[in-house]
């Protein structure tokens, strides 16, 4: 199986209304790059491919046919402080302040305006998780 550099198995998906706004914030307020864009007929985003960190995610215009759907992410991070503000400064609204959790991440979570959270976390021990 081939999976294109830059992806994984999974690849989140999003359909949002005003899709520029969204990608704004994708490659602003959480650290973002832009790394292909197709355009319909009429201007709007057809899709557009952010890479964020070692993930790629994928953006489309909104619809009737695939209207606006909110989601949550776990989005890791080298540093969630600085994450956290970074994402505050373009837009997002807190959900939850950045703390220590007993289970080995630094986490805080925000909500963009197209309704997903992202949980901004940051491992904090080098070891996988456990019960």
């Amino acid at each position: 199986m081939y999976i294109p550099p830059g992806f994984n198995t999974v690849t989140p998906y999003f359909f949002v209304e005003d899709a520029e706004r969204f990608i704004s914030f994708l490659v602003n307020g959480l650290a973002g790059e832009e790394t292909c864009r197709t355009l319909q007929a009429d201007g709007k985003v057809q899709n557009v491919q952010v890479r964020l960190g070692t993930s790629t995610v994928m953006i489309s215009e909104a619809s009737t046919h695939y209207p606006q759907m909110g989601c949550a992410f776990y989005l890791y991070v080298a540093d969630a402080d600085a994450a956290m503000k970074r994402a505050l400064d373009h837009g997002a609204r807190l959900e939850m302040d950045v703390a220590d959790m007993p289970y080995g991440d630094r986490q805080g979570g925000v909500r963009d305006d197209h309704g997903n959270i992202w949980w901004i976390s940051q491992r904090t021990v080098e070891e996988p998780y456990s019960p």
